[in-house]
């Protein structure tokens, strides 16, 4: 588990990032933590790992509904996206572009390939 943090300029603003890459962590309860933690989310998996990508949907509908908690009143779902990393490895891929962009769909959340 790493923070990283980032200031860049958006829309003529300063914005500052923290990071939190949590290396897949395993620990329900950690990993709620960090969901109400978070202000937008990058749900990433490997293109070479079918046990990451079948953990999307489980994150997807877990930030969804810690953000609609009562606890949180007034406040918007978070931005989302669903990113498959790891696209240059084509010959170990086991999760095909065609099923990131069906869970995409069914999710409607936007979704991205990336190296």
């Amino acid at each position: 588990e790493m923070i990283y943090r980032h200031m860049a300029v958006i829309d003529g603003e300063m914005v500052h990032f923290e990071i939190l890459d949590t290396a897949g962590q395993e620990d329900s309860l950690q990993i709620e933590e960090k969901i109400k933690w978070g202000d937008g989310f990058a749900v990433v998996y490997s293109v070479t790992d079918r046990c990451s990508f079948d953990e999307v949907m489980r994150l997807c509908f877990l930030i969804q509904h810690l953000h609609a908690s009562p606890k949180r009143s007034g406040a918007e779902q978070p931005p989302v996206v669903i990113v498959g990393n790891k696209k240059d490895l084509q010959f170990d891929r086991m999760v095909s572009t065609q099923d990131g962009e069906n869970l995409s769909k069914a999710l409607k959340i936007p979704f991205y390939e990336i190296s």
